[in-house]
């Protein structure tokens, strides 16, 4: 059976973060995509301009009206914005337990734009936490879940992803802002820490790689064995849309992904005359 997937996320109008980025990887992956918008964004490749914040009541709304037809196998939730969003999404998640909950708990863009409210980590943090499968937040935004400096190095990675899961189910902690020749990540599930490594791509078409990362593990997560296969196999599919990156030629700053980057390699396009 073909996965339903669901997006609970704020808009990119470049195409390249938040759902747009998230129903171009479910469909990459096999799976179909639905989505709840949470915030719509004045954003580009540049950074991010203004961000008009969708009431929590409303946000609430579309996932009981969605939920009371679609099937879901599987959620990613991405930017949230406000507390009162945090604790209407959470509200849902009480009431029907959907299956593989996968939360990236984005409060800053690729571009440095803050895209969390202040107020609302605090709600995410004792709302949202608890109620997730897993969690993939980056470097950054580990430490700002935990009050904490930034890690430094895999050894701190390792101790603030230990204390996160003490927090909620699973914790991948993303490695990418350590720098180096490789991409870590550490993934804690109960006793188990699992070492993730793949090659650093030298691109600057980064724009919504925390998206896409989690939005893949969502889509592949139903028909995988366990929580491992599915982050490996998202990861791996992020690496190559990081390499078929620099063939698209979208904005000036960040640029995006190649999401479709295996499809494109099938395709055959029509010829004139």
């Amino acid at each position: 059976m073909i996965p339903t997937v669901l997006t609970i996320a704020g808009t990119d109008p470049s195409g390249g973060a938040g759902v747009a980025a998230d129903l171009k990887t479910f469909a990459a992956l096999g799976a179909y995509g639905t989505l709840v918008v949470t915030a719509v964004t004045a954003q580009s490749t540049r950074g991010v301009d203004a961000v008009h914040q969708l009431d929590g009541a409303f946000v609430e709304q579309q996932l009981e009206t969605l939920l009371a037809d679609v099937r879901v196998d599987a959620v990613k939730i991405g930017m949230l914005g406000s507390a009162g969003v945090n604790r209407a999404v959470a509200a849902v998640l009480r009431r029907h337990r959907l299956p593989y909950v996968v939360l990236d708990p984005v409060m800053v863009a690729t571009s440095g734009d803050r895209l969390l409210d202040a107020d609302a980590v605090a709600a995410l943090r004792e709302e949202l936490l608890p109620l997730a499968d897993l969690i993939t937040p980056n470097v950054p935004e580990a430490a700002d879940l935990l009050g904490i400096a930034e890690a430094r190095d895999e050894d701190e990675m390792a101790v603030q992803a230990r204390d996160l899961a003490g927090h909620t189910t699973r914790v991948l902690l993303k490695g990418g802002h350590l720098g180096g020749s490789e991409s870590v990540d550490l993934l804690v599930e109960g006793d188990t820490l699992l070492r993730l490594a793949a090659e650093r791509v030298d691109t600057t078409s980064t724009h919504g790689t925390g998206c896409t990362l989690s939005a893949a593990i969502a889509a592949l997560r139903p028909g995988a064995p366990d929580w491992a296969t599915a982050v490996r196999g998202a990861k791996d599919y992020l690496t190559g849309a990081l390499r078929a990156a620099d063939q698209l030629h979208i904005g000036s700053g960040h640029g995006p992904l190649h999401h479709a980057y295996a499809q494109q390699a099938h395709a055959r396009w029509p010829t004139s005359g």
